[in-house]
Protein backbone atom coordinates (compact mmCIF):
# COMPACT_ATOMS: atom_id res chain seq x y z
CA UNK A 1 0.00 0.00 0.00
CA UNK A 2 1.12 3.17 -0.81
CA UNK A 3 2.58 5.80 2.03
CA UNK A 4 4.33 8.57 2.99
CA UNK A 5 8.11 9.26 3.95
CA UNK A 6 8.70 10.18 7.41
CA UNK A 7 10.50 13.42 6.16
CA UNK A 8 9.34 16.91 6.97
CA UNK A 9 6.37 17.86 4.57
CA UNK A 10 8.47 20.01 1.95
CA UNK A 11 10.87 16.78 1.22
CA UNK A 12 7.63 13.86 1.50
CA UNK A 13 6.99 12.02 -1.41
CA UNK A 14 4.40 9.48 -2.46
CA UNK A 15 6.00 6.00 -2.17
CA UNK A 16 4.22 3.72 -4.78
CA UNK A 17 3.34 -0.11 -3.99
CA UNK A 18 5.74 -2.65 -4.77
CA UNK A 19 3.65 -5.77 -4.31
CA UNK A 20 0.71 -7.61 -5.27
CA UNK A 21 -0.82 -7.54 -2.00
CA UNK A 22 0.05 -3.64 -1.51
CA UNK A 23 -0.93 -2.86 -4.94
CA UNK A 24 -4.97 -4.17 -3.92
CA UNK A 25 -5.41 -1.23 -2.59
CA UNK A 26 -5.57 0.79 -5.67
CA UNK A 27 -8.73 -0.52 -6.25
CA UNK A 28 -9.92 0.67 -2.77
CA UNK A 29 -12.53 2.98 -4.70
CA UNK A 30 -14.96 0.08 -5.29
CA UNK A 31 -15.42 -0.88 -1.30
CA UNK A 32 -14.93 2.34 -0.07
CA UNK A 33 -17.37 2.52 2.90
CA UNK A 34 -17.73 6.02 2.44
CA UNK A 35 -17.86 7.00 -0.98
CA UNK A 36 -21.66 7.36 -1.38
CA UNK A 37 -21.01 10.42 1.54
CA UNK A 38 -17.57 11.50 0.82
CA UNK A 39 -16.95 14.77 -1.96
CA UNK A 40 -16.45 11.86 -4.95
CA UNK A 41 -19.97 11.04 -4.31
CA UNK A 42 -21.56 12.26 -7.29
CA UNK A 43 -19.00 10.81 -9.56
CA UNK A 44 -19.72 8.30 -12.07
CA UNK A 45 -17.88 4.96 -12.42
CA UNK A 46 -15.48 5.76 -14.63
CA UNK A 47 -14.62 9.02 -13.11
CA UNK A 48 -14.01 7.10 -10.50
CA UNK A 49 -11.70 4.88 -11.85
CA UNK A 50 -9.46 7.78 -13.24
CA UNK A 51 -9.93 9.40 -9.45
CA UNK A 52 -8.27 6.35 -8.32
CA UNK A 53 -5.60 6.44 -10.49
CA UNK A 54 -4.22 9.80 -8.49
CA UNK A 55 -4.86 8.41 -5.42
CA UNK A 56 -3.45 5.93 -2.94
CA UNK A 57 -5.20 4.99 0.48
CA UNK A 58 -2.96 5.39 3.89
CA UNK A 59 -3.20 4.09 7.46
CA UNK A 60 -2.40 6.38 10.20
CA UNK A 61 -1.29 5.68 13.82
CA UNK A 62 -2.88 7.19 16.78
CA UNK A 63 -0.76 11.07 16.91
CA UNK A 64 0.25 11.28 12.97
CA UNK A 65 0.39 14.06 11.57
CA UNK A 66 -1.09 14.30 7.64
CA UNK A 67 -0.68 18.17 7.61
CA UNK A 68 1.04 20.66 9.24
CA UNK A 69 0.43 24.50 9.78
CA UNK A 70 2.18 26.92 7.20
CA UNK A 71 4.23 24.21 5.51
CA UNK A 72 3.88 23.70 1.67
CA UNK A 73 0.50 21.84 1.19
CA UNK A 74 1.15 18.97 -0.84
CA UNK A 75 -2.00 16.75 -0.40
CA UNK A 76 -5.39 16.33 0.47
CA UNK A 77 -7.88 13.74 1.51
CA UNK A 78 -10.46 12.21 2.35
CA UNK A 79 -11.13 10.64 5.56
CA UNK A 80 -12.39 7.15 5.32
CA UNK A 81 -12.15 6.01 8.96
CA UNK A 82 -11.00 7.82 12.16
CA UNK A 83 -11.19 10.98 13.45
CA UNK A 84 -8.73 13.59 12.55
CA UNK A 85 -7.97 16.88 14.77
CA UNK A 86 -7.63 19.81 12.66
CA UNK A 87 -5.67 22.42 14.71
CA UNK A 88 -3.43 25.60 15.04
CA UNK A 89 -0.57 27.34 17.26
CA UNK A 90 -1.57 30.59 19.09
CA UNK A 91 1.01 33.24 19.62
CA UNK A 92 2.02 31.81 22.91
CA UNK A 93 2.78 28.54 21.07
CA UNK A 94 -0.23 27.00 22.79
CA UNK A 95 -2.45 24.74 20.89
CA UNK A 96 -5.89 25.53 19.83
CA UNK A 97 -8.33 23.22 18.15
CA UNK A 98 -10.61 24.35 15.40
CA UNK A 99 -12.59 21.08 14.36
CA UNK A 100 -12.77 17.53 14.02
CA UNK A 101 -12.80 15.61 10.88
CA UNK A 102 -15.15 12.30 10.75
CA UNK A 103 -15.41 9.68 7.70
CA UNK A 104 -16.39 10.81 4.48
CA UNK A 105 -15.16 14.64 5.22
CA UNK A 106 -12.33 16.25 3.36
CA UNK A 107 -9.32 17.52 4.13
CA UNK A 108 -6.61 20.14 3.12
CA UNK A 109 -6.73 22.96 1.10
CA UNK A 110 -6.78 22.90 -2.86
CA UNK A 111 -5.87 25.99 -4.50
CA UNK A 112 -3.84 27.03 -1.67
CA UNK A 113 0.44 26.36 -1.42
CA UNK A 114 0.41 26.36 2.35
CA UNK A 115 -1.62 24.57 4.73
CA UNK A 116 -3.78 27.07 6.95
CA UNK A 117 -3.97 24.26 9.96
CA UNK A 118 -2.22 21.00 11.14
CA UNK A 119 -4.43 17.83 10.56
CA UNK A 120 -4.01 14.60 13.18
CA UNK A 121 -5.04 11.26 13.68
CA UNK A 122 -6.82 11.08 17.55
CA UNK A 123 -6.64 7.10 17.00
CA UNK A 124 -5.84 4.87 14.60
CA UNK A 125 -7.66 6.51 10.62
CA UNK A 126 -7.50 5.48 7.09
CA UNK A 127 -7.49 8.47 4.58
CA UNK A 128 -7.70 8.47 0.97
CA UNK A 129 -4.96 10.51 0.11
CA UNK A 130 -3.95 12.87 -3.25
CA UNK A 131 -1.24 15.04 -4.27
CA UNK A 132 -2.79 18.76 -4.45
CA UNK A 133 -1.46 19.69 -7.82
CA UNK A 134 -2.99 16.39 -9.40
CA UNK A 135 -6.04 16.55 -7.69
CA UNK A 136 -6.43 20.22 -8.46
CA UNK A 137 -5.89 19.67 -12.13
CA UNK A 138 -9.09 17.01 -11.60
CA UNK A 139 -11.09 19.02 -9.99
CA UNK A 140 -10.70 22.05 -13.40
CA UNK A 141 -11.32 18.73 -15.63
CA UNK A 142 -14.71 17.53 -13.51
CA UNK A 143 -17.60 19.77 -12.98
CA UNK A 144 -19.48 17.53 -10.82
CA UNK A 145 -16.56 17.24 -8.23
CA UNK A 146 -15.74 21.28 -8.60
CA UNK A 147 -19.50 21.82 -8.00
CA UNK A 148 -19.09 19.47 -5.03
CA UNK A 149 -15.99 21.04 -3.40
CA UNK A 150 -17.72 24.14 -3.56
CA UNK A 151 -20.57 23.01 -1.79
CA UNK A 152 -18.11 21.16 0.67
CA UNK A 153 -16.49 24.88 1.36
CA UNK A 154 -19.90 26.47 1.86
CA UNK A 155 -20.91 23.42 4.81
CA UNK A 156 -17.45 24.64 6.27
CA UNK A 157 -17.92 28.06 6.40
CA UNK A 158 -21.69 27.78 7.78
CA UNK A 159 -19.92 25.03 10.61
CA UNK A 160 -17.54 27.62 11.71
CA UNK A 161 -19.75 30.69 11.85
CA UNK A 162 -22.05 28.31 13.88
CA UNK A 163 -18.97 27.71 16.29
CA UNK A 164 -18.00 31.02 16.88
CA UNK A 165 -21.87 31.39 18.03
CA UNK A 166 -21.27 28.70 20.51
CA UNK A 167 -17.93 30.10 21.81
CA UNK A 168 -19.14 33.76 22.13
CA UNK A 169 -22.45 33.66 23.34
CA UNK A 170 -23.08 29.73 25.38
CA UNK A 171 -22.39 28.57 28.71
CA UNK A 172 -20.33 25.61 29.48
CA UNK A 173 -23.32 23.38 29.71
CA UNK A 174 -24.26 24.27 26.47
CA UNK A 175 -20.56 23.96 24.74
CA UNK A 176 -20.35 20.64 26.18
CA UNK A 177 -24.10 19.53 24.92
CA UNK A 178 -23.66 20.76 21.28
CA UNK A 179 -20.34 18.62 21.02
CA UNK A 180 -21.70 15.32 22.66
CA UNK A 181 -24.64 15.97 19.87
CA UNK A 182 -22.12 16.75 16.90
CA UNK A 183 -19.83 13.54 18.03
CA UNK A 184 -23.24 11.66 18.58
CA UNK A 185 -24.17 12.27 14.95
CA UNK A 186 -20.52 11.52 13.46
CA UNK A 187 -19.38 8.74 15.27
CA UNK A 188 -21.90 6.34 16.18
CA UNK A 189 -21.00 2.77 17.51
CA UNK A 190 -21.89 -0.95 16.13
CA UNK A 191 -24.36 -2.57 17.88
CA UNK A 192 -23.33 -5.63 19.45
CA UNK A 193 -23.42 -8.54 17.12
CA UNK A 194 -24.22 -6.81 14.05
CA UNK A 195 -21.49 -4.51 12.36
CA UNK A 196 -23.85 -3.21 9.71
CA UNK A 197 -26.17 -1.77 12.30
CA UNK A 198 -25.15 1.33 14.79
CA UNK A 199 -26.36 2.60 17.62
CA UNK A 200 -27.38 6.68 17.00
CA UNK A 201 -27.28 6.95 21.00
CA UNK A 202 -23.73 5.29 22.13
CA UNK A 203 -20.41 6.86 20.66
CA UNK A 204 -16.61 6.84 21.67
CA UNK A 205 -15.57 10.21 22.70
CA UNK A 206 -12.44 10.51 19.92
CA UNK A 207 -10.66 13.32 22.47
CA UNK A 208 -9.63 13.34 25.85
CA UNK A 209 -11.07 16.31 28.54
CA UNK A 210 -8.52 18.44 27.92
CA UNK A 211 -8.21 18.04 24.31
CA UNK A 212 -12.43 18.75 24.98
CA UNK A 213 -11.48 21.62 26.45
CA UNK A 214 -9.15 23.19 24.20
CA UNK A 215 -11.97 22.63 21.66
CA UNK A 216 -14.45 24.44 23.92
CA UNK A 217 -13.02 27.46 25.07
CA UNK A 218 -13.10 25.58 28.80
CA UNK A 219 -10.94 24.51 31.47
CA UNK A 220 -10.57 20.53 31.96
CA UNK A 221 -11.72 21.62 35.59
CA UNK A 222 -15.32 22.73 33.97
CA UNK A 223 -15.45 19.88 31.32
CA UNK A 224 -15.25 17.60 34.30
CA UNK A 225 -17.42 19.00 36.31
CA UNK A 226 -19.81 19.20 33.19
CA UNK A 227 -19.46 15.33 32.72
CA UNK A 228 -20.31 14.40 35.96
CA UNK A 229 -23.31 16.74 36.20
CA UNK A 230 -25.22 15.27 32.92
CA UNK A 231 -23.98 11.91 34.48
CA UNK A 232 -25.71 12.78 38.10
CA UNK A 233 -28.54 13.91 36.29
CA UNK A 234 -29.39 10.75 34.13
CA UNK A 235 -28.71 12.51 30.67
CA UNK A 236 -25.41 10.53 29.78
CA UNK A 237 -23.73 7.14 30.62
CA UNK A 238 -20.32 6.69 30.97
CA UNK A 239 -18.70 3.95 30.12
CA UNK A 240 -15.05 3.04 31.01
CA UNK A 241 -13.38 6.26 29.79
CA UNK A 242 -14.84 7.47 26.54
CA UNK A 243 -17.78 5.50 25.98
CA UNK A 244 -20.89 7.75 26.25
CA UNK A 245 -24.37 6.40 25.84
CA UNK A 246 -27.24 9.53 25.51
CA UNK A 247 -29.73 8.52 27.99
CA UNK A 248 -31.98 12.10 27.54
CA UNK A 249 -31.69 13.31 24.10
CA UNK A 250 -33.96 15.73 24.37
CA UNK A 251 -32.43 17.62 26.92
CA UNK A 252 -28.79 18.09 25.69
CA UNK A 253 -31.03 19.51 21.95
CA UNK A 254 -32.28 21.68 24.45
CA UNK A 255 -29.16 23.32 25.51
CA UNK A 256 -27.39 23.42 22.02
CA UNK A 257 -30.59 25.35 20.66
Amino acid sequence: MANISERSPDEAVLVLPETAEQRKDLNFCQACSVRNRAICADLDDHEVELLNGIGRRRHLDPGETLLWEGEEAIFVANVVSGVMKLSTQTSDGREQILGLAYPSDFIGRPFTETSPYSVEALGEAVVCIFRRLDFERFVHEHARLEHKLLERTLSELDKTRRWMLLLGRFNAEERLATLLLEVASRNTLPIDGNAGQFDDEQFELPMSRQQIADVLGLTIETVSRQFTKFRDEGVIMISGRRTITILRRDVLEALAT
